[in-house]
């Protein structure tokens, strides 16, 4: 009885976890730019002393959707989407340089260019993108360039400040960290720019997440973990009556 039971509440602690995967997907439907996160599980032999006669089962998350999102237009000057293939590199809370597809761009009290979570966009030298306050205007162009319009200044003398640094990894070599930013596997050094990842202007890429599907996964996992149950009570049932058994003999 011991290895159904086994193998029964190891598969309902995974659906436990996938259906978390999927909650967070889900939770993130309207985020700007977000990946899901892909969950399977797979049966892992127990190894140990003697024969490995025990299976339990594991929930991996085997890595992120990159489908693009749809893209909306906002007209919003600080606001970008990447077209095609590409990332837009800016600063962790530890200085590290991480990638992330939001657009969706601001600048605070100090003149820093952040995104959505507050995080320092990266430009030129791989250092953060500094706005001279106090401006008219600020615009950014398809490859990043970002021009202000000193306040008081004439209409037609834009400034060329910066240049977003925008890279295109392989996505096969990215993880998505704690912090949701996307960064390379095993490589803490900065990736070089490239000049071939553009801008979209005043538009802004949605999440690629799919609200019907992630429903029906959590749906399927909530039945699996039903039926994982039933079968820990009917384990525990059959011990009993196996235990009845030998009393009586």
């Amino acid at each position: 009885m011991d290895r159904a039971l086994f193998l029964a509440m190891s598969g309902a602690k995974q659906d436990m976890q996938g259906m978390r995967v999927h909650a967070n997907n889900l939770a993130n439907v309207s985020t700007t730019g977000f990946r899901a996160d892909l969950q399977q599980a797979r049966s892992m032999p127990v190894f140990g002393e003697g024969v490995p006669s025990r299976v339990f089962t594991m929930a991996e998350r085997t890595g992120n959707d990159f489908a693009q999102g749809s893209v909306i237009s906002t007209g919003r000057d600080l606001d970008v989407a990447i077209q095609g293939n590409g990332w837009l590199a800016v600063q962790d809370i530890g200085g590290q340089e991480g990638y992330t597809r939001a657009g969706h761009l601001k600048v605070d009290q100090m003149g820093m260019l952040q995104n959505s979570n507050g995080q320092l966009v990266l430009g030129r030298n791989d250092n953060p993108i500094f706005i001279p306050l106090p401006v008219n205007k600020i615009e950014i162009s398809h490859d990043g360039t970002v021009s202000v319009l000193p306040k008081g200044a004439p209409p037609d003398t834009m400034v060329t400040v910066d240049r977003i640094k925008l890279v295109k990894p392989d996505n096969r070599s990215l993880f998505k960290d704690t912090d949701g930013l996307f960064k390379v596997i095993g490589n803490r050094d900065p990736l070089d720019a490239d000049a071939s990842v553009s801008l979209e202007k005043g538009m802004l890429e949605g999440s690629n997440v799919n609200a019907v599907a992630e429903m029906t996964s959590m749906i399927d996992l909530q039945r699996h973990f039903e039926m994982q149950v039933k079968l820990m009570k009917t384990a525990e049932e059959m011990d009993k009556s196996s235990s009845s058994l030998m009393r009586i003999s």
